[in-house]
């Protein structure tokens, strides 16, 4: 059983693994598990703190229907008791306006997302994210 906590424990699995349950809470729009990964001291390149992107991303998921999320090659990276996740996202569900728009913007990019994970504490379990990027996604006003 040590063996196997040693393993999972690992920094690059568990940022692996936040980051697949973190993308998979917003599938299922589960806002209070989404909220429970975003770290207090959250802030992206869009001006974004913790409180703003939580009520955007519910806002605009409030629209979409059968949302699924595919990554392609995701990569880990660390630093220190930071973790960099990132991959090409894929946004995929039912037909309407906003997934529509989403898919547009986000299916089109060629630069992956880049998710920033800081551990919290001396829990090998115990990582948030702190931010997320992507450099060519633009938010633009009328899209919040």
């Amino acid at each position: 059983m040590g063996l196997f906590l040693v393993w999972l424990w690992q920094p690059e699995r568990q940022v692996r693994r936040h980051s697949s349950n973190l993308l998979h809470a917003v599938q299922q729009k589960n806002w209070a598990s989404v909220a429970n990964f975003i770290g207090s001291d959250y802030r992206d390149q869009w001006g974004d703190d913790r409180m703003l992107v939580l009520e955007r991303v519910r806002e605009v998921f409030r629209y979409m229907r059968s949302v699924r999320i595919d990554t392609t090659e995701p990569s880990v990276r660390l630093d220190s008791r930071s973790g960099f996740w990132s991959a090409k996202l894929t946004v995929h569900g039912d037909s309407g306006e906003v997934m529509e728009l989403v898919k547009e913007r986000v299916n089109s990019l060629n630069t992956p997302f880049e998710l920033e994970w800081r551990r919290m504490s001396g829990k090998p379990w115990d990582w948030k994210l702190v931010r997320v990027a992507n450099q060519n996604l633009e938010i633009v006003l009328g899209f919040e």
